[in-house]
């Protein structure tokens, strides 16, 4: 996909070492065992849609994967039920509020998947007929074929400290219980507890990077060949990626940088260049917004580098 694989690498690891000089920011500090991360962490991976793959930095250590996990759980929920039954219960415009702002869209649903209300809502639709414990094995082996390889983990404390510091999410899901935005008969806090299970899933960046590209082939991974998500449900969670991705610093990024991209408060972030790759980047120096303070820095720099068909722009 990438026909000069070897300098296409070789710019990504100057792009590394240029932004590794970058220390502002600090760790999500709300969350004790996030807290506690290796401030100077920091992994730049990426996968081609045909399987080219790269890393550097912190390659192997694997972080949570917090709010990276909103466009997955609303892939599911629309692989599994459709747009005809997901959307009558979350919106798909931007918010223009904090991602965890306790507020909802004119009909009194989330406003998107991508901020805590919409994927709290996402939680909800996914498997609700299953126990609590098959209910997260969906979600946990989607990841792993996402991923196409066994990278994916879970971090049981993270679960714990997220769910012993959740009073917001859990006034979200009463709010949006009050104005009757969940489906009939949906389980709090059994809703709740997958929620912030799959903010508890663990990841090195290559196999973000492998995520990342199978979003960009598709819904198909491309090291196992594997259809993961149909079409649709995988166009759709692009664009709400694009628009709604980085919580108030979405539309600056789709400027400035113009991809589908998550990210989440661990460091994680996410990159899909539609029919060429996927790239991940972690490093958990956050900005006032919640974003990787070298990953957006980072993303920045790829896009003004590169015209994404492999080959740098002319110029600096």
């Amino acid at each position: 996909m990438i026909p000069d694989f070897t300098a296409f690498c070789g710019e990504l690891a100057r792009l590394f070492e240029d932004v590794r000089q970058h220390r502002g920011g600090g760790v999500a500090s709300y969350i004790p065992q996030l807290a506690r991360a290796d401030v100077d962490g920091f992994a730049v991976a990426v996968c081609t849609i045909d399987g080219q793959r790269f890393s550097i930095g912190d390659t192997t250590t694997r972080y949570c994967v917090q709010s990276t996990c909103k466009p997955i759980n609303y892939a599911i929920a629309l692989d599994q039920l459709g747009i005809d039954t997901v959307h009558p219960h979350v919106g798909r415009e931007p918010s223009g509020h904090s991602f965890n702002e306790i507020t909802l869209n004119a009909r009194g649903l989330p406003h998107n998947p991508m901020i805590n209300a919409g994927a709290i809502m996402c939680a909800s639709l996914i498997a609700p007929d299953l126990s609590a414990a098959d209910r997260f094995d969906t979600v946990l082996q989607t990841w792993g074929k996402l991923a196409g390889q066994p990278s994916v983990g879970f971090d049981n404390a993270v679960f714990l400290s997220e769910r012993d510091t959740a009073d917001r999410n859990f006034a979200l899901a009463y709010f949006m219980r009050e104005n009757g935005a969940f489906p009939d008969g949906t389980d709090l806090k059994a809703t709740l507890d997958l929620y912030f299970q799959c903010c508890s899933i663990t990841v090195d960046a290559p196999g973000m990077a492998t995520i990342a590209a199978t979003f960009a082939n598709g819904g198909v991974c491309p090291l196992s060949n594997e259809r993961v998500f149909t079409a649709d449900p995988t166009k759709n969670c692009l664009s709400l990626m694009a628009s709604c991705g980085l919580y108030d610093f979405s539309g600056e990024f789709a400027f400035t940088v113009g991809l589908p991209a998550k990210s989440g408060v661990s460091g994680a972030l996410f990159i899909t260049i539609a029919d060429v790759c996927g790239i991940a980047i972690w490093s958990p120096r956050l900005d006032a917004l919640g974003n990787s303070v070298r990953g957006v820095e980072f993303a920045r720099r790829l896009a003004k580098a590169f015209a994404f068909d492999g080959l740098p722009e002319t110029g600096d």
